[in-house]
């Protein structure tokens, strides 16, 4: 694992020349994405964990994902004082984990499920992940308020019967709803009968015949 580097101070996050800065919040918001906990043990043995939806694939050859993290979290740390780490991608169902792995509650491990299995990079939340990924730091990159976090994947194990946790505009969404296939329309009624009575004569012979 690399030291973590400095950008140079032409690429500095926060200089803008005296104009104020842009808020890219709304438009990360409008960029949906999955849901993952990033976890690792620390150097005192204790778990580590944070939610984190910014996540993309570096390279195919060899496999590498990049983290954007916040740079004060305690989970950051240990992630590169360690050099390991697991993304657990979390399924539709586990949005109560999201929630609490969000909130920094200090017994977040106590509250939901977890095993390290031999050569896990960080705890593996397998009842609230369809797929987990175990890898090493190759390199750390801090710009801004934030740390960009290279992993080489060492291993990657998958549930195929759980479907993703969507997150965008500020709320959640299943995969399973967001993917449905609407059913074809309905078909129109068909129109009310006529009485006999009431259709017009379609000969003058017949006209003759209804006329009072």
């Amino acid at each position: 694992m690399s030291r973590a580097s400095q950008p140079s101070p032409s690429l500095r996050a926060g200089q803008s020349d005296g104009a104020a800065e842009a808020d890219i919040r709304p438009l990360m918001s409008a960029f949906p994405s999955g849901v993952s906990v990033i976890t690792t043990i620390g150097a005192d043995s204790e778990p580590r964990g944070m939610t984190c939806s910014s996540l993309a694939s570096v390279a195919l050859s060899p496999p590498t994902i990049v983290l954007c993290l916040r740079t004060q979290s305690p989970t950051v740390r240990a992630v590169l004082e360690t050099g390991q780490v697991a993304v657990n991608l979390l399924h539709e169902n586990a949005r109560p984990v999201s929630d609490l792995f969000a909130s920094g509650a200090p017994d977040r491990f106590a509250r939901t499920e977890w095993r390290l299995p031999l050569g896990a990079g960080g705890p593996h939340l397998a009842a609230a992940a369809h797929a987990i990924a175990d890898g090493e730091v190759v390199d750390a990159v801090e710009f801004g308020d934030h740390t960009a976090v290279f992993v080489r994947v060492h291993r990657v194990s998958l549930r195929d019967e759980e479907e993703p946790l969507l997150y965008g505009k500020r709320r959640y969404a299943r995969w399973t709803d967001a993917t449905a296939v609407p059913g074809p329309p309905a078909a129109a009624p068909p129109p009310p009968a006529v009485p006999a009575a009431l259709t017009a004569p379609s000969t003058p012979k017949e006209a003759a015949r209804v006329r009072p």
